[in-house]
């Protein structure tokens, strides 16, 4: 899950990596595919690859798995064709969801996230509801210990990055989206190691979520998501409270 607060999606990564990480490997190996069958397995000559390849540094994902899926996607054998598509949800409680998914079957796809929804008390929302709260945007976290605040807010805006956020116990980098590329590469050869960092959809306005019941109900929904093959990513606005 990602966008709903800056380490909401590393904290719930990492859980679920020690309970889920086949999983993910196996989601991972699929985006990575699907990415070099369309523009090939070189992601200096690929954006989509080269997003997905953040991804599988973030979730520690073993370069063999990836160097099998690269050649999967280039190897000229049998590939399904898939289709991006984005479901605009309203979760329990009023917080928005973009379920963002790789399908090669529509129809079941569809059928799948009825089901999710009825079972978790989601319903879908009309085109454009949801999407108009989020906004695509590059996002680094940085740990305090990784890096010297001034130094850190020096280099990031010299590099063009948007925002500069220093929190207790992390930093946030913002960027455009075309811009992140630049930015990271930046920070990657001044020998700074980013926590996450990637393009993600954050949210213009957030919903607080402050009952444990309620924060239930809408991880429920969101892990139901997670769990299904197709889902590539869940955007969510709940602000949970500590």
């Amino acid at each position: 899950m990602a966008g709903h607060s800056k380490w909401a999606k590393v904290k719930r990564a990492k859980g679920a990596l020690d309970v889920k990480r086949g999983r993910i490997f196996a989601k991972l190996a699929k985006e990575i595919a699907i990415a070099a069958k369309i523009a090939g397995g070189d992601p200096d000559l690929n954006p989509r690859l080269r997003m997905v390849l953040f991804k599988c540094r973030g979730a520690n994902m073993p370069s063999d798995n990836i160097d099998r899926a690269i050649k999967k996607g280039t190897g000229g054998g049998e590939l399904a064709v898939f289709e991006d598509l984005t479901y605009e949800v309203y979760g329990p409680h009023g917080v928005a969801l973009l379920v963002e998914m790789s399908t090669d079957n529509r129809n079941r796809t569809a059928a799948d996230v009825r089901i999710i929804l009825t079972k978790n008390g989601g319903t879908l929302a009309t085109a454009g509801s949801v999407s108009r709260l989020f906004q695509r945007k590059g996002q680094m976290i940085i740990s305090r210990e990784a890096a010297n605040e001034d130094q850190l807010m020096e280099i990031a805006l010299e590099a063009g990055a948007d925002d500069f956020k220093a929190e207790d116990d992390s930093y946030e980098i913002l960027t455009e989206p075309s811009r992140f590329e630049l930015v990271h590469k930046e920070m990657e050869a001044k020998g700074i190691k980013c926590d996450a960092a990637e393009v993600t959809s954050l949210p213009t306005l957030t919903v607080p979520i402050s009952d444990p019941g309620d924060i239930d109900a809408v991880n429920k929904l969101i892990d139901a998501f997670e769990d299904n093959d197709d889902v590539k990513e869940v955007y969510c606005n709940a602000q949970f409270a500590d």
